[in-house]
């Protein structure tokens, strides 16, 4: 069994969590209301996805994300690419010093934790969005997502944090923290282990994504038992994306029908092997917003996967992309790969870089375009499908898969309530 270090140098991921808090120290205390998208990042934070961090980042973490695109742990480098932040008003700011602490409270006004403040800084919008999104323009997915919010100050400090209620989510069951996931991989005794990042339903070509990366990895070492995750994002999303409700089961008709890469994978290299890709599959997923942040967001989603456990992580070309307004492209196609050749912190999970697949006829299957030159790819837009998918057809089945394409024609068909 190998399971990858913690980020930040520690033995185990962090937990903020605590059984209560304690009602008469709340009632002495002023409160903030924290909105839904910026709770689901404490909760982060204090199951340990976002380890080191122990809250919200203070001004120097904050500075050093931005400054060196790292933070510093007892005199060391750790690869750092967006800042994590609690957003709140001029106002609450001007309440708030450090040494309080002040109660968090969710949309319903019901504590949820209790901030200890380190902290209390005004962030400068166009720096932010300049650095992280490496970009001076606005006219994107990304920077909409702050632009629209007149939260410009911060708090940073240390968290203590209720666990969270009973999750409502039909999907439920299949999100786990890191402790969890690191559970999973010690009981099957991984010796190496992949996951891939989506917010998408899948196509085949995003499917041989995921195999391509684990066959990677079982090329290099076939002794090494491989555990396979496909691991996707169901936090907030734009408005546009598939929701989480409908994605999750399409991903779980691939799984639990063992279909991912059927037709597509090296069956020979699995059976030399001794090793299977529909008994080493496992689908996760991940409570956690979308920064539509390009190269950045890549290695922010290496980081949450190296906490949960995982040795590698697969990075495809254009990863977290979301295109100006009029859809020229912010990054260049290999950005999001090349930037964990240039870390000026330590990463200890591996990327495999993935290009971009396509269904060959050549070739019956699915392969990279780049390894096939000359060949006719199987092509259809996103336009296209969704057109096909609106009218109730059966989309190509060398495109995606029916057990996908199934769940997908009944969100869209007229009357189906889109959220």
């Amino acid at each position: 069994m190998v399971l990858a270090p913690v980020h930040g140098g520690l033995d185990v991921p962090v937990n903020r969590y605590v059984p209560s808090l304690s009602e008469p120290a709340i009632a002495d205390l002023r409160s903030i209301l924290v909105r839904e998208v910026d709770c689901t990042t404490l909760h982060r934070i204090a199951d340990g996805t976002l380890s080191p961090l122990i809250g919200p980042m203070n001004v120097d973490d904050y500075e050093s994300v931005l400054e060196d695109a790292c933070i510093f742990r007892n005199g060391e480098a750790f690869a750092w690419t967006i800042p994590i932040f609690l957003p709140v008003s001029a106002e609450d700011a001007s309440q708030t010093h450090i040494g309080d602490k002040v109660v968090l409270c969710d949309n319903n006004r019901k504590p949820i934790g209790i901030l200890t403040v380190e902290s209390v800084y005004k962030r400068d919008m166009e720096r932010f969005l300049r650095v992280v999104y490496r970009t001076k323009r606005t006219d994107h997915p990304g920077a909409r997502l702050w632009l629209g919010d007149s939260r410009h100050w911060s708090l940073g400090g240390s968290l203590e944090m209720l666990p969270p209620g009973p999750d409502p989510r039909p999907f439920a069951p299949y999100i786990k923290a890191p402790r969890q996931v690191r559970e999973l991989i010690q009981s099957r005794g991984y010796e190496q282990t992949v996951a891939f990042q989506t917010r998408n339903p899948l196509h085949r070509a995003h499917e041989y994504a995921l195999v391509y990366g684990a066959e990677q990895l079982l090329a290099a070492h076939p002794e090494r038992y491989t555990g396979v995750f496909l691991n996707p994002l169901v936090g907030e999303l734009k408005s546009d994306d598939v929701p989480a409700v409908v994605r999750m089961q399409t991903y779980v008709n691939l799984v639990e029908q063992r279909v991912l890469g059927q037709g597509d994978q090296n069956e020979t290299l699995w059976s030399r092997a001794g090793q299977s890709l529909g008994e080493q599959l496992h689908l996760v997923g991940l409570d956690m917003r979308m920064f539509y942040g390009g190269p950045s967001e890549a290695i922010m989603h290496a980081i949450y996967r190296q906490n949960l456990g995982f040795t590698h992580f697969i990075v495809g070309r254009k990863h977290a992309d979301a295109p100006y307004d009029d859809q020229t492209p912010i990054w260049g196609d290999f950005d999001a790969q090349n930037i964990f050749h240039n870390l000026r912190g330590k990463l200890e999970i591996k990327p495999i870089p993935v290009g971009f697949a396509a269904y060959f006829a050549e070739l019956g299957r699915v392969g990279l375009v780049e390894e096939h030159a000359g060949m006719t790819p199987v092509n259809i837009s996103g336009t296209k499908m969704r057109e096909t998918l609106r009218s109730g057809l059966m989309p190509d089945s060398r495109v995606m898969r029916e057990c996908v394409a199934q769940v997908l024609i009944e969100y869209y068909r007229p009357n189906t309530p889109q959220s």
